[in-house]
């Protein structure tokens, strides 16, 4: 049994190119096999070619057409929604790991500060939204004080950090970070907003969650417990960061907050407002949004690599 565990990157764009060169920077158990995309000359395939990965312009069929393909353990897929569910046609008869990196949802989500342990075994892992990859974390956090009735979370990201497939994929991030803030933060009702904002120079990116939790609450648990997410991100993301203190407000019966949806609340509102800064490995510094989420590829696919050991050894 080798020490690595070869993995290979569908996508040459700015989210492929990133992701290859913090797994090619690191030291841990990940080898970037090769590099795929659909062209030719596109700076990601150049830059892999010159760091002696393998490369193809052939798409999902070239991959399949390498001779070491065998080899590769792991594939992420940094395309868009709509080609992923292409490439997963292709892939899923191979036995082959993939982490998808775009909102296609076909997957469980994963935010692996959240929920990665109870999905070490899925063939297909989807890792949501890069607002989802920053936010999910803080509902789960408050979730684990109080049950969260509602929320709601903003993320605004630099318009230059914002590529084609981004563009492309506003209501699928909108729809799949919703989603991932029931299903993994634990939130009965969610919903996102993405704002792409034009500032010259580039804004960071940017996410305020709130959250309605009904009742009296411990503030100071509450904070406590999203400072203790907060550091736990900040494991792989060191860029992540409160922007603020976490701010409480209280609405009681006599001074309500009304919901459009659901009439008068009376609990507690928290609010977080959350900044992330890129490691700035490939994209510049303000690319936060991007830089979230190659980390967190990058951190679930050495988890997953260290699970795929630890299982060969109780096999033995």
């Amino acid at each position: 049994m080798t020490d690595t565990y070869p993995v290979a990157i569908i996508g040459s764009g700015n989210i492929g190119t990133d992701l290859m060169i913090k797994i090619l920077r690191a030291q841990g158990p990940l080898r970037v096999a090769a590099m795929v995309g659909i062209d030719p000359s596109s700076d990601g395939l150049a830059r892999a070619r010159r760091l002696g990965v393998a490369t193809t312009a052939d798409g999902v069929d070239g991959l399949l057409s390498m001779s070491d393909f065998d080899e590769v353990r792991l594939v992420f897929d940094a395309t868009s929604a709509g080609a992923h569910r292409a490439n997963w046609d292709r892939l899923v008869t191979t036995g082959v790991r993939v982490l998808d990196l775009t909102p296609a949802s076909i997957g469980p989500y994963c935010v692996p500060t959240v929920n990665l342990d109870e999905h070490l075994d899925a063939p297909n892992l989807n890792m949501v939204t890069c607002g989802g990859q920053a936010t999910v974390p803080i509902v789960a956090a408050v979730g684990r004080i109080a049950p969260v009735l509602y929320a709601e979370i903003v993320s605004s990201i630099s318009s230059r950090s914002a590529g084609p497939g981004t563009r492309a994929n506003i209501d699928e991030f909108t729809e799949t970070t919703a989603a991932a803030l029931r299903e993994v933060g634990g939130a009965q009702r969610a919903k996102a907003v993405m704002i792409l904002n034009p500032a010259d120079p580039p804004i960071l990116m940017r996410n305020t969650v709130y959250c309605l939790i009904e009742g009296e609450s411990n503030h100071t648990a509450v904070e406590e417990s999203i400072t203790t997410a907060v550091e736990t991100v900040q494991r792989d993301v060191p860029g992540y960061r409160l922007k603020q203190r976490v701010q409480f407000e209280t609405f009681t019966a006599d001074a309500p907050l009304f919901i459009p949806e659901t009439g008068k609340f009376v609990g507690t509102r928290v609010t977080t407002m959350l900044e992330v800064t890129g490691a700035a490995h490939y994209l510049p510094a303000y690319a936060g949004n991007l830089d979230i989420m190659t980390s967190a590829a990058k951190a679930t696919a050495e988890r997953l690599a260290a699970h795929s050991t630890d299982t060969a050894k109780a096999g033995r």
